[in-house]
C-alpha cells in the first residue's frame, strides 16, 4: 500500500524541503548571529549555569565519576576493567576542536552531542562514553552542564591510572542546538582532505582550519591520506597542533600522554559497522556505529580500525610510551580490520600488553605513523628523548599541556570555578592585572573632550581596542589596553600612525588621574560617542564601568596574539586585501565573535559611518551632510528612492535620480543593508522619522556590550 501524501506543512526533515538559502543562494546568510536563542533553551532567563554549578558537591561528583570509571557494564564493557582509555578520549576530542585562527572549536560549549562532531568517524563510539556518563548527569542534574562533564571525565580518567592532574575548572555553559557558525572544511565526505593548496607542503592548509582531513581531530593516524610517512605525518603534526596553540615540546607531551593509556580498536571487520548516531535507524536511540552482525565490543570493538594498545600497562600512567618506541624496532603492518599500524619486531613476551578480558593473552603494542613522528622527526625525537630519560618532567610537561588543551577557551582564570584550581596564571590565559576604580572619572572625560581629539579619533581607537573580543574562546578585547603594545600597535587595521598621535595624549592623562589606558582608552571612545550625540542635537550618556587593567607585554604572547590580528572590519569598512569571501560575509563572521545580534551590527555600522569612523578616514558609507553627528541619516538616505545605486570600479555610486549627480559611494557592506531583505527591515525601522532617539539609544546599548565584552567581572553568566 502506497504512503499518504502528508496534509500538514513541511521542513521537519531539513533534506526533503527547498530552503530560502537554496532558493537564493547568494542572499546572505543571518542564521550565524541567530543561533542559541532562549527558545533552544530548556530553561527559562532565571537559570544561570555558572551560579548553579557553584552550588555543586564536587567531591562527590568526582567520588562518583572515580567509581564509574571501573564499573564495567555488560553493553559497553570498560577495557582491562577502567574506562579511563575511553572517557580521556571523549574529553580529548572534545577539546581538541579548537583552533586559534578564529578560537572556534574546544570543549567549552558541549557541542559535542550534536553532529555533525557527535557523527564523524573521528568520534566513533564516543557516543558509548556519554550514555556510561548519563547516571552522573542524571543525579547532579542542572548543576553539572555536558560540556564540564566530558571534559571532567578526561581528568578522573588519567587520576584513576595514578597520574596526578594540573587541575581543573568548571563553568562551561552547555548549548542546545549545534554550533552552525563553525567552518570544518570544503570536503563533502569524511576523511577527505582537499584543504592545502599543496598536499606536500603542510603550511598550505587552508584556513582557519586545523585538523588536516574532514571529520578528524588532528591527522589521520594512518599517515596522511592514509598513506604511511612518518615525517610527511611529522610536518601535519606540527603544522596541526600550531593551529591549536601548542608548541613543538606540547604536541609530543600530548600525543605521548594521551597513548600512554587505552588502546585503538580495530579488532573485526569495520564494513559491519552501522551508520554513525545521526544517520542511525530510530530504535537505535541516539546510538551508532552498532554492530548486530559480529560481536562487536570489548576484544572485538572496531573504532579507528588499528587494533593495539601503546604500552605494557595500559591502565597505568607510566613511562612505558617511550620505553616501546626507543627499545624496539617497527615494523609497518595491517591490523584485523585492515588499517595500517606499526607493530614491533622481537619484543619480549612480558613486554607485551594482555588481552582487555582475558590476562592469560598477550598481543604485541602498535604504534601510529603519527607515534612514529615521534622518533622519526629530529625535533620530535629530542623532545621525546629527554621526556624518556626524566619522567617528572615528562609528568609536568603533560598535565601542563593537558590543562591548556582542556581549557584554551574557558577565558581568563578569574573565571575559573571549582576546588583543584591552578595558583598559577599561565600565559595563554592572557594575565590582565586588576584595575583601580578609585579615580575622578568626570575629570578625566572632561580633560580628554578638552585634548582636541576628534570624534573619529576618539571613537576609532576605542572600537579597535575592543573589537579584539573573540565569545568563541573569550580572547581579546578592551581590558589590558594591549593596543599599546605587540604586536596590536603595529597591525595595518589599527592605523598605527594615528594610534600612536591618540595614545600619546591619553596616556599622561591616565597617568596624572590614577586610571589605567585600558579605562582611559574605552573611556574617550565614550566621550567622542557623547559628542556625537551632541552634535546631532540629542542629549544621551554612555555608561561606563571603571575598573579594566594594563597588561604588560611580558604577560602578552605575542605569537599567541596574532591570530586575533582583524583582515577585515565591516563596521569600520575596511579589509586588509581582497578576498574570496565578500565583505559583507566578512561582516557577519566577525559580528558573530564579538557575539552581536543583527540589529545590533546593524546600529553599529549606522551609527559609525554616520561618526566617519570609517579606516582611513574613507567616505564610503558616509551617506550624510553632518559627519561626526550619531544621526540615523545612513539609514534615511540608504533607504530613500530619491536615489539610485550603480557599480563603479569594484565599490557603487550613490546617485541622485532628479540632477544625475553622485552623491556618494559604497561598498557591498554599505549597500547590503538595503539589498538584504531582514536588514532593510531593520534599516529601515532605525530610517522612520519617529525613531531617530531609539537609534541612538539603541547604538549607545550595542557599543556599551563592545565595549564590555571582556568585562568578566561585570557579567551574571
Amino acid at each position: 500500500m502506497s504512503e499518504a501524501r502528508c496534509p500538514v506543512a513541511h521542513g521537519a526533515n531539513s533534506n526533503k524541503e527547498k530552503g530560502n538559502i537554496d532558493w537564493w543562494p547568494k542572499n546572505l546568510n543571518l542564521d550565524i548571529l541567530h543561533q542559541h536563542d532562549q527558545k533552544t533553551k530548556p530553561f527559562n532567563g532565571s537559570y544561570n549555569y555558572r551560579e548553579e554549578v557553584k552550588k555543586l558537591d564536587y567531591k562527590a561528583l568526582e567520588a562518583d565519576m572515580h567509581k564509574l570509571m571501573k564499573e564495567s557494564q555488560d553493553w559497553w564493557p570498560a577495557d582491562w576493567g577502567n574506562y579511563a582509555g575511553l572517557m580521556v578520549r571523549l574529553a580529548w576530542h572534545s577539546a581538541g576542536t579548537y583552533r586559534t585562527a578564529d578560537g572556534r572549536g574546544g570543549g567549552g560549549t558541549g557541542d559535542h552531542r550534536f553532529a555533525p562532531l557527535n557523527s564523524w568517524p573521528d568520534n566513533t563510539n564516543l557516543d558509548k562514553a556519554r550514555r556510561l556518563l548519563w547516571p552522573i548527569k542524571k543525579k547532579y542534574g542542572n548543576k553539572i552542564s555536558w560540556a564540564d562533564l566530558m571534559i571532567l571525565a578526561g581528568n578522573i580518567g588519567y587520576e584513576s591510572t595514578g597520574f596526578k592532574t594540573f587541575g581543573f575548572s568548571y563553568g562551561r555553559e552547555d548549548v542546545w542546538h549545534p554550533n552552525k557558525d563553525i567552518y570544518w572544511g570544503p570536503e563533502a565526505e569524511a576523511l577527505a582532505s582537499d584543504r592545502h593548496d599543496d598536499k606536500n607542503d603542510a603550511s598550505s592548509l587552508q584556513g582557519p582550519l586545523a585538523a588536516n582531513h574532514m571529520a578528524l581531530i588532528y591527522v589521520n593516524p594512518e599517515g596522511f591520506e592514509g598513506n604511511p610517512d612518518p615525517l610527511k605525518t611529522a610536518q601535519h603534526i606540527r603544522e596541526t597542533f600550531a593551529r591549536m596553540a601548542m608548541n613543538d615540546e606540547e604536541t609530543v607531551a600530548l600525543t605521548a600522554g594521551g597513548h600512554t593509556i587505552g588502546k585503538a580498536h580495530g579488532n573485526g571487520n569495520g564494513a559491519n559497522l552501522e551508520a554513525e548516531p545521526e544517520g542511525a535507524d530510530i530504535h537505535e536511540q541516539g546510538l551508532g556505529w552498532m554492530n548486530n552482525t559480529t560481536r562487536g565490543v570489548g576484544r572485538d570493538t572496531v573504532t579507528s580500525g588499528i587494533e593495539g594498545a601503546w604500552t605494557t600497562e595500559p591502565m597505568k600512567f607510566d613511562n612505558g610510551y617511550f620505553y616501546m618506541l626507543f627499545n624496539y624496532e617497527w615494523e609497518l603492518k595491517k591490523s584485523p580490520a585492515g588499517s595500517w599500524q606499526y607493530e614491533p619486531i622481537n619484543i619480549k613476551e612480558e613486554d607485551k600488553p594482555v588481552d582487555v578480558e582475558d590476562p592469560s593473552i598477550r598481543y604485541n603494542p602498535i604504534m601510529t605513523d603519527a607515534d612514529m613522528a615521534m622518533i622519526k622527526d629530529p625535533i620530535y625525537r629530542e623532545i621525546s628523548e629527554k621526556f624518556y630519560k626524566d619522567h617528572e618532567y615528562f609528568k609536568d610537561a603533560f598535565a601542563r599541556a593537558w590543562f591548556k588543551l582542556t581549557h584554551r577557551d574557558m577565558g581568563p582564570s578569574n573565571r575559573y570555578i571549582g576546588h583543584d584550581l591552578p595558583k598559577e596564571d599561565l600565559i595563554w590565559q592572557d594575565p590582565v592585572p586588576a584595575g583601580n576604580s578609585n579615580y575622578d572619572v568626570d575629570a578625566l572625560k572632561a580633560k580628554i573632550k578638552a585634548s582636541g581629539l576628534s570624534v573619529q579619533e576618539l571613537v576609532a581607537t576605542a572600537w579597535d581596542s575592543a573589537r579584539t573580543y573573540r565569545g568563541s574562546d573569550l580572547r581579546g578585547g578592551a581590558n589590558g589596553a594591549r593596543l599599546r603594545l605587540a604586536p596590536q600597535k603595529d597591525w595595518v587595521g589599527n592605523e598605527p600612525k594615528r594610534l600612536s598621535k591618540v595614545l600619546g595624549i591619553l596616556e599622561p592623562l591616565a597617568a596624572e588621574a590614577g586610571a589605567s589606558v585600558a579605562d582611559t582608552i574605552v573611556l574617550a571612545g565614550n566621550v567622542g560617542l557623547e559628542m556625537a550625540i551632541e552634535a546631532a542635537g540629542s542629549k544621551v550618556s554612555v555608561p561606563f564601568s571603571p575598573g579594566r587593567g594594563d597588561a604588560t607585554q611580558d604577560m602578552t604572547d605575542v605569537e599567541s596574539f596574532a591570530h586575533l590580528e582583524p583582515i577585515h572590519d565591516g563596521f569600520r569598512n575596511w579589509k586588509k586585501e581582497n578576498y574570496t569571501e565578500s565583505g559583507e560575509e566578512l561582516l557577519l563572521d566577525r559580528a558573530q565573535l564579538m557575539g552581536l545580534t543583527a540589529v545590533e551590527m546593524t546600529v553599529l555600522v549606522g551609527g559609525m559611518r554616520a561618526m566617519g569612523a570609517n579606516h582611513g578616514g574613507s567616505q564610503n558609507g558616509v551617506f550624510t551632510g553632518k559627519v561626526g553627528a550619531l544621526t540615523n541619516d545612513f539609514f534615511v538616505n540608504l533607504v530613500d528612492m530619491a536615489y539610485k545605486w550603480k557599480p563603479s570600479n569594484g565599490h557603487y555610486e550613490i546617485i541622485d535620480r532628479a540632477s544625475g549627480e553622485v552623491k556618494w559611494n559604497a561598498t557591498s557592506v554599505d549597500l547590503v543593508f538595503g539589498s538584504n531583505s531582514i536588514l532593510r527591515s531593520y534599516a529601515e525601522v532605525y530610517a522612520q522619522d519617529d525613531n531617530k532617539e531609539k537609534f541612538i539609544k539603541d547604538f549607545v546599548a550595542a557599543w556599551t556590550k563592545v565595549m564590555n565584552a571582556d568585562r568578566f567581572d561585570l557579567q551574571t553568566n
